[in-house]
């Protein structure tokens, strides 16, 4: 038996008995070779270092195998001229290793990785029949279940409800000079396995780019995605899919689980119109006793990614997985102290930085700043009542702005200007912008999460504030809630969804004091 170096073995080309040999390393081939058709590659990168870890390959075999490969750095511009999506190929002299168990793509424990001697060649008569693609789709509940685990990437379909906060039957403007600086497309995606549930699905980087580019060529506006690789991330409390390097679109009749799927939607339209869009992000108008008795609801609590629908004076609101949106007016009575009214953000993406031996570190692993300059971002809270019910509202980002009509930024800003004399280390005061909203009402846009269901926060985020004469919206007619993206903003600020520092019973008491004068 042939072996590599680091007790890697020459597999040969059948996969039974590289199964077997890597179980039983008394077996094996010294010959190696490997026919296949290279489903698709990518570069794969290290998002703290920043370098360039490899190419990886998703290749299928005769048998409709899934397996993964692997180009080394050093090796990737040996083979990539050669190399095309579609094509059939032979490989010789490559040798196996384990599979990864971080964002496996395929289900084989072997990894096909190209050595210094590799040759590989288009086999282009090749008369032996290859499957075009193969895909690996995941139940609602798998998802669930696999949430943050940096497992296997699995495959999602469904159709589209919004695009960018459109609606999909209004055929959606795609502004691609503002996708590009986002660098992402948000999706409200359904699917007729889970067809009460409407998830969002996050499009990054070429992802977006390639959504953008199909979804533009249509002559109709396309409505079935498929969505490959798709990893399971918490995101504000709750569950998101988000792609991935190694992730491919397909719409309507691109591939053949998206023209299953597309008959499967003519043929079901009454189970299709059950959610619509305009339900999907509907705000619904509550008194704050009301939106407490709601979170007190058996049937509203929750432990993870929760579509509820709930009939309230004969109009219908949907709550998606990020959370309920409710319009309540309210009176601010106090800001809240004890905790900083600000946080020090990256200019670039919005997240939270931190403090490193010679600068300032963006904690966002996606951020491409390089030079990291910090921003005040509000991180505020305000304690409100409405007809005698109290509770504690947390301005995050712009929200702040829209109150006090001056960015987190410039407040900080002229306080140490004012008091040049304080240590760097100082935090400047709740500042009089904020005190002097004490006393106004407010028509509020605040967002019940998983983590108020759960009871680990009383607290309510503000998404928006509105005049007090505002009808009640949808996100469609909006757009986005925050200027920062959720994956960004919300996992990395100390928000009142997740943050140690989030309002608690403490906060709430605090609030009934101040509003009775105690």
């Amino acid at each position: 038996m042939a072996m590599k170096p680091h007790g890697k073995s020459i597999v040969s080309s059948d996969y039974d008995e590289k199964v077997v040999f890597f179980k039983d390393l008394s077996l094996g081939h010294q010959e190696s070779q490997l026919r296949f058709r290279l489903i698709h590659f990518w570069e794969a990168w290290n998002p703290l270092k920043k370098t360039l870890i490899g190419m990886e390959m998703l290749l299928i075999d005769e048998k409709g195998t899934l397996i993964q490969g692997f180009v080394s750095p050093g090796r990737i511009k040996k083979y990539l001229p050669d190399m095309k999506r579609g094509f059939v190929y032979k490989l010789n002299n490559f040798y196996g290793s384990r599979n990864k168990v971080v964002f496996r793509v395929a289900d084989h424990t072997v990894t096909v990785s190209f050595s210094w001697n590799s040759e590989l060649s288009v086999l282009r008569d090749c008369h032996i029949p290859f499957d075009e693609d193969s895909f690996r789709f995941h139940s609602y509940e798998e998802f669930q279940a696999n949430c943050d685990l940096k497992g296997d990437l699995y495959d999602v379909v469904g159709h589209m409800k919004l695009v960018n906060g459109q609606s999909i039957v209004e055929a959606p403007v795609l502004d691609e000079v503002e996708i590009a600086k986002a660098r992402r497309v948000l999706i409200h995606i359904q699917s007729h396995e889970y067809w009460v549930t409407v998830m969002k699905l996050y499009l990054w980087d070429q992802a977006t780019r390639d959504f953008c580019k199909k979804f533009k060529s249509y002559e109709r506006t396309p409505t079935v995605l498929l969505v490959t690789t798709v990893n399971t991330k918490t995101l504000g409390g709750t569950l998101a899919l988000t792609s991935m390097s190694s992730s491919r679109g397909f719409m309507d009749y691109d591939v053949q689980p998206t023209i299953d799927y597309f008959a499967w939607l003519g043929a079901n339209p009454d189970i299709v119109e059950q959610v619509n869009a305009e339900i999907v992000t509907k705000r619904e108008t509550m008194t704050i006793e009301e939106i407490f008795s709601y979170i007190k609801q058996e049937t509203a609590k929750v432990n993870s990614i929760f579509v509820s629908l709930t009939v309230k004076k004969k109009i219908i609101f949907l709550c998606t997985y990020t959370g309920c949106l409710f319009e309540c007016t309210a009176t601010i009575n106090d800001v809240v102290h004890g905790s900083s009214w600000y946080y020090i953000a990256c200019s670039g993406c919005h997240s939270k930085v931190s403090k490193g031996p010679t600068s300032l570190i963006c904690t966002n692993n996606k951020c491409e700043n390089v030079n990291v300059s910090g921003v005040a971002q509000y991180l505020s809270k305000i304690s409100v009542y409405d007809n005698g019910d109290q509770a504690v509202f947390v301005l995050l980002g712009d929200v702040g702005r829209e109150l006090t009509g001056k960015p987190a930024s410039e407040l900080v800003r002229s306080y140490f200007e004012a008091n040049g004399n304080e240590g760097v280390n100082h935090e400047a005061p709740v500042p009089e912008a904020l005190i002097s909203t004490i006393g106004q009402k407010h028509k509020f846009c605040v967002k019940v999460t998983k983590h108020n269901f759960s009871g680990k926060t009383r607290s309510l985020t503000v998404t928006k504030i509105l005049p007090l004469d505002t009808p009640p919206a949808t996100e469609s007619s909006e757009g986005n809630e925050t200027t920062a993206s959720e994956e960004t903003f919300i996992n990395h600020v100390g928000s009142a969804e997740g943050s140690k520092r989030s309002c608690d019973g403490t906060d709430l008491e605090e609030a009934k004091r101040l509003k009775h004068g105690d």
